[in-house]
């Protein structure tokens, strides 16, 4: 197996060689409600019946700041520097700590989420956009890119029947003294259009995501197996 493009995003850690990695690097975007925790799970399990070493990693899982990010959220208090500050530092460590020596070892990162999350989200609570792609300039550019796309109505269809509206997710920081239904059809609004957006210029693979568990899986195993030159049975 071919390794990583070993290709910073921009300046790079100057400190950390990275072109001894042999892992895949595959990232699964999409906002919230259109299924990228299900649909990992999924493909971690049938990765590894391939006979690949898989990990995975998502946001605010680092053990540095994790807690520190939940509770900065629950206070609703955050501006949009703290906000993305307290990320870059989430997808620092686990860059660093993580997924980089999982590359090293030849395994396949499937991420949940990448920095493409932070440019959209960035981009629609109006943060400068250059800005934000400095800060984020260590982070290595992904093998693949996995975008599940879905339209707004069916989102809110989603989440409603879930759970209830997260105050974020909602952009009730964008919305003082909205309804967070209103809030969070006007903030999705502005974060799938700037997915779109990035779609187009990071070249993302797009999967349907209104489709079937079943069929998005398949589709995203398909494109999978595309990179990793490993067939892929007609169903799941």
């Amino acid at each position: 197996m071919n390794g990583s493009n070993g290709r910073f995003f921009g300046r790079g850690l100057p400190y950390v060689n990275i072109d001894d990695l042999t892992g895949r690097l595959i990232v699964i975007e999409g906002s919230d409600g259109v299924g990228r925790t299900t649909q990992i799970g999924l493909l971690k399990t049938w990765l590894e019946v391939q006979g690949f070493g898989v990990v995975e990693t998502g946001w605010a899982r680092s053990p540095l700041v994790g807690e520190t990010i939940d509770l900065a959220k629950s206070g609703h208090d955050m501006n949009v520097l703290t906000f993305n500050l307290l990320y870059a530092t989430d997808f620092a460590d686990r860059l660093e700590h993580e997924i980089i020596p999982a590359l090293r070892s030849g395994f396949i990162v499937l991420a949940d989420r990448y920095i493409y999350t932070v440019f959209a989200r960035a981009a629609a609570r109006q943060a400068d956009p250059q800005w934000i792609r400095d800060l984020f300039g260590f982070a290595i550019q992904p093998d693949l890119v996995l975008y599940l796309k879905v339209d707004v109505d069916t989102l809110i269809q989603r989440v409603l029947l879930s759970a209830n509206l997260d105050y974020w997710e909602a952009g009730l920081d964008q919305y003082p003294g909205y309804d967070p239904y209103d809030s969070f059809v006007h903030y999705q609004a502005r974060l799938l259009r700037q997915f779109n957006t990035l779609a187009r210029e990071f070249h993302f693979q797009v999967i349907d995501a209104r489709k079937s568990v079943e069929e998005v899986q398949l589709r995203l195993r398909k494109r999978i197996a595309r990179l990793l030159n490993i067939p892929v049975v007609a169903r799941v």
